[in-house]
């Protein structure tokens, strides 16, 4: 007859040996049909003779698990009590580490606020924890908890204000002790001593670590490999449910942040959340969740690592040849292909993983599983740390094994896609552009920068280029429900960094344009760049003398109707007027290239025909034109005819400007009744 999973653990524990227990809690259930599904497995193990080497005492036993009502089995606290010898409080013992009178909160105690808390004799040892119902000789336990490595300790912290007592929590596999104090410094001591105890305690491994350790000594058969894989399914892909960790993970510590339960639950939690891709329609999304969560809990991710290598096994190890083409297995490699892009597996995992790499290749040689583990065994090499995990464009970019394509935008050379994948740095990124630009030898330093209208920051060197986009699809989203959100989103641009050397400069080259349109964007933004040598009233000098040079420098720019002047000439034509410093200009909305020019030397007339009309006269042409902005449009045209030019020298007793009596009926225009004109360059003015 089989012995209780406990009572075999505690037996041995008793003799001195080290049992490695695998029993419903550290294993798993899964409906396979397969036979060792079925049987429980213990591995027991005495420790190395001294001087000599290690002597294995392989005993096997096999219970059901779970079979049977609920009620057939020894709850959580009364199967604790049953696994320790009645006995009475220990006389003079020198484990004994600390003991006195304490309450302890009952069970349930959170979800029952109304139960008060119990007095009890508690003896803390280097094994247990021991809960007795006075201090006297002979006085009878009242239950105990099994400290082991996997335990763990908070507080003290202060209880309601109805109590105003200090508990200290002590988490064991199945349930947890509060013992409470009046005194917090009594609570601190107990808490300390807990932790001693606690951490004093060999680390505990699960049968999953085991075999772990068995793969790897047998590495070099592959036979030997393939047979523990078939003899334990634990290893192998399973379409039942995991209801304990694969790696020893701390009871009753509670994950970080909100949403998120105990870490033994999240890991059981991740293990559905791979199953659920199998069939997801959309496994982005998942995939980022899943992604999200080891990020958030770093104990996780050797956990997942170690879930998804089981669920991309075969019953020899390698993938069956039927998984090369299903799509749900696919799920499982693209899924181990991002968290290779984004994590560093441990040691004991990493040498796991990437044996389960080699033997797939091995043995799928030419099959799409294989292009897969090559990409993730090359990717393990590189990846160093993500600061956010991977977009869900780099997620689709990864599932389909291929590279990122990223704009950066340049000044004088427009938009430039660069192809990055999940190691790219910014720093790596800014050099490719500096030789595709032909910068690679100017003095100047260039860098990327993320830029969103006004604001822009340099990013450093080793910054992941994944990661901006990450942080920009996160933003994105954030402001995908805002109403008041700008309309331009973030970008990465390149710029100059550090002092400008504007000297030897080629006109046909990228870098004149380059520096001159990064140099007058801060300008316009009123962020000039600090004096060096030169004082700032040379500079400012400077910079208009340059400025005045360009054509279109303060020229004005309106929006006017041209009304025809043959009689049913058609309906009036929506243009764009400029009027710069040597010429003025029409062309239509949203063009770059004027439809007319003249310089104002070939302007014969310029009259006035009403409040909102103005006739042009050029040569044997007349031009009317329409604009609630008339008389802003004479003055500037005055204060341009008013400056000599080869073509009409400058006189102050003629002028073609004048003021005609108002003949012309109000405007029909309603759009023409408010001012559209703004200042600013017109670049597309030609002498």
């Amino acid at each position: 007859m089989p012995l209780p999973g406990g009572l075999w653990w505690l037996l041995c524990c008793r003799r001195g040996f080290t049992l490695l227990h695998r029993d419903y809690g550290d294993g798993e259930l899964s409906g396979d049909g397969d036979e060792d599904e079925d049987e429980e497995t213990f591995e027991l193990r005495t420790p190395s003779p001294a001087g000599g080497g290690r002597g294995p005492l392989e005993v096997t036993l096999t219970q059901p698990v779970r079979s049977g009502p609920v009620s057939n089995r020894l709850q959580s606290w009364e199967e604790t009590w049953s696994l320790i010898p009645e006995k009475g409080l220990p006389e003079d013992d020198p484990d004994i580490v600390v003991k006195g009178w304490l309450y302890r909160e009952p069970r349930g105690g959170g979800a029952r606020p109304w139960l008060p808390p119990r007095r009890a004799w508690f003896v803390l040892t280097r094994d247990s924890l021991d809960q007795f119902s006075s201090s006297g000789k002979g006085a009878r336990r009242l239950g105990s908890l099994v400290l082991t490595s996997l335990c763990s300790v908070t507080g003290p912290e202060r209880r309601r204000k109805e109590t105003g007592l200090w508990s200290v929590t002590v988490s064991g596999r199945k349930h947890s002790v509060s013992l409470c104090s009046p005194r917090q410094a009594e609570a601190e001591r107990w808490g300390v001593a807990l932790r001693e105890v606690i951490a004093s305690k060999a680390p505990l491994e699960t049968p999953t670590q085991l075999l772990l350790r068995d793969i790897q000594e047998s590495c070099g058969d592959p036979e030997a490999v393939a047979l523990i894989y078939l003899r334990n399914p634990i290893l192998r892909h399973t379409s039942g449910a995991l209801y304990a960790p694969l790696l020893p993970l701390p009871y009753g510590v509670s994950a970080p942040g909100p949403g998120y339960a105990p870490l033994r639950e999240e890991a059981v939690r991740l293990f559905l959340a791979l199953q659920a891709l199998e069939g997801a329609r959309r496994p982005g999304p998942l995939m980022q969740g899943v992604l999200q969560t080891c990020r958030d809990l770093p104990a996780l991710r050797d956990e997942l690592f170690l879930q998804l290598a089981k669920q991309t096994s075969g019953p020899a190890g390698p993938p069956g040849l039927p998984a090369t083409q299903d799509p749900a297995t696919l799920r499982y490699w693209q899924l181990l292909t991002c968290m290779s892009c984004t994590f560093r597996p441990g040691g004991a995992v990493r040498g796991h993983l990437l044996g389960h790499l080699e033997r797939t290749e091995q043995a799928l040689p030419d099959s799409e599983l294989a292009e897969y583990a090559r990409f993730i065994r090359k990717a393990l090499g590189r990846t160093r740390g993500r600061e956010l995990v991977p977009s869900l464009a780099e997620i689709s970019a990864l599932s389909q094994r291929q590279e990122l394509l990223c704009t950066v935008h340049c000044p004088g050379a427009g938009a430039c896609t660069v192809a990055i994948d999940s190691h790219t740095t910014a720093g790596e990124v800014a050099r490719e552009l500096v030789g595709r630009l032909g910068l690679a030898r100017s003095r100047n330093a260039f860098a990327l920068y993320e830029q969103r209208g006004t604001q822009e920051r340099a990013l450093a060197g080793g910054t992941l280029v994944a990661d901006v986009l990450t942080r920009f699809e996160n933003l994105a989203a954030e402001e995908a429900g805002l109403e008041d959100s700008p309309d331009s989103g973030w970008r990465l641009c390149l710029r100059l960094h550090g002092p400008l050397h504007p000297e030897g400069l080629s006109p046909d080259g990228h870098e004149l344009p380059f520096l001159f349109e990064q140099a007058h964007a801060l300008l316009l933004r009123g962020r000039p760049p600090p004096p060096d040598d030169m004082g700032r009233a040379e500079a400012m000098a400077a910079y208009l003398a340059l400025a005045a040079q360009c054509p279109g420098f303060g020229a004005a720019r309106y929006d006017v109707l041209e009304l025809s002047t043959e009689p049913g000439g058609g309906a009036p034509q929506k243009l764009c007027l400029g009027l710069g410093a040597k010429a003025m200009s029409l062309s239509r909305p949203g063009e770059t290239e004027p439809i007319h020019s003249v310089s104002y030397g070939h302007v014969a007339a310029c009259q006035l025909m009403g409040p909102h009309t103005l006739a042009l006269r050029v040569g044997e042409s007349q031009l009317l034109l329409q604009s609630p902005q008339v008389e802003e449009i004479m003055q500037l045209v005055n204060a341009y005819l008013a400056n000599p030019s080869p073509e009409r020298p400058c006189s102050s007793s003629s002028c073609p400007c004048q003021d005609l009596p108002d003949t012309s009926p109000p405007s029909q225009h309603p759009g023409l009744d408010e001012p559209q004109g703004q200042s600013g360059c017109l670049g597309q003015l030609q002498d």
